[in-house]
């Protein structure tokens, strides 16, 4: 059986981005969305531990054994870095690793919305970038953290679980810092960094309700924030947030909310009609209006204020859809899979 490297660079040549490795199964990899076998050799448990072994640093090794879940970062130098989860299934251990482009791509290049280049000017609030597990939310968290450092002299900080795109410094200043291994979690390197004089912090993912309290107290001390949160629209990701506190804890985080809210990105990806995916976006901006509805609880007025302000660089994640659907881009049944209000797409079907 091939090591773990060799396998990666297979998956590269037939243009994979997943690698999904697990005890009595072979080799699985994901290519524009879609599932595929690699090979017809089963991996024994033997194997595939010696495999994932020879790779995971021992104190990472000895956590996982611990905890049976943890992430971290693998890399073949010179060829490409990955993002690897290695956990326990009903059969044994198993692990998916998705690749991490060993560029940065610009806001330009990945075709991504000019109002992102808008956010990443903001001096201070919160910015959360949503959308499902490998929806490119790192992609484009790290294309608008990219236009900082281009454009703005800044001192950034990014709090990640593992570090996935590592920048150089141009004009701003980059500390990255990673969980379990700068920092035992969110919350303490929240802490950390709120002593490090950051004006942006970028946290990898927004997990529990000590890191989202934290955030939003960094947000309103007058740094901008940018964490991701697995939803799929501005209105979901708010109640997200707010649900995830003690009831009589909701009000007091509404208000901190609707004061330090900037801004929503919402990213999903579609297939294409003549194969590949395309990025589709929801945009919510900063409105005088935003706040009170965020406090009142007027949550539905939210997709007014996206739909009224479209010439602010707002979009309704419908309304990409639609243009993606009157491009030919993606096929109806496609859009409708995707839509927040799928009558509007049910009569293409």
């Amino acid at each position: 059986m091939e090591n773990l490297d060799q396998i990666l660079l297979k998956m590269l040549s037939k243009g994979g981005s997943d690698l999904h490795l697990s005890v009595g199964a072979t080799p699985k990899i994901r290519i524009d969305g879609e599932i595929y076998p690699m090979g017809e050799d089963k991996l024994d448990a033997a194997t595939l531990e010696k495999m994932l072994r020879e790779v995971t640093p021992d104190q990472r090794w000895e956590m996982f054994q611990a905890k049976g879940d943890i992430d971290l970062a693998h890399e073949i130098p010179g060829k490409a870095r990955f993002r690897m989860n290695l956990f326990r299934n009903s059969h044994g251990i198993a692990t998916v690793l998705r690749q991490i482009p060993s560029r940065i791509a610009s806001i330009d290049e990945l075709d991504l919305p000019e109002a992102l280049k808008d956010i990443a000017g903001y001096s201070e609030g919160l910015v959360l970038v949503t959308g499902p597990t490998g929806s490119g939310k790192s992609t484009t968290l790290a294309a608008i953290i990219n236009h900082i450092n281009e454009n703005f002299q800044k001192q950034v900080i990014t709090l990640e679980d593992p570090v996935e795109f590592t920048h150089d410094d141009k004009k701003s200043t980059i500390i990255h810092r990673e969980v379990n291994l700068h920092t035992p979690t969110f919350a303490r390197g929240l802490r950390s960094a709120i002593r490090a004089d950051p004006d942006v912090v970028m946290i990898g993912e927004m997990r529990g309700m000590e890191t989202m309290r934290l955030a939003l107290n960094c947000a309103a001390m007058g740094m901008l924030v940018f964490a991701t949160v697995h939803t799929n629209n501005a209105t979901k990701t708010i109640d997200r947030i707010i649900d995830a506190f003690p009831s009589d804890e909701q009000n007091q985080i509404r208000i901190m909310l609707a004061d330090s809210l900037r801004g929503v990105v919402s990213q999903l990806l579609c297939q294409k009609r003549d194969g590949g995916r395309i990025a589709v976006h929801e945009i919510l901006l900063k409105h005088s209006a935003l706040p009170n509805c965020i406090r009142k609880g007027s949550l539905s007025n939210i997709r007014n204020i996206i739909e009224q302000n479209r010439e602010q660089g707002m979009v309704a994640m419908d309304t990409s859809l639609q243009q993606l659907l009157d491009e030919e881009i993606i096929t109806p049944n496609e859009a409708y899979m995707k839509a927040i209000d799928k009558t509007r797409f049910k009569f293409a079907i």
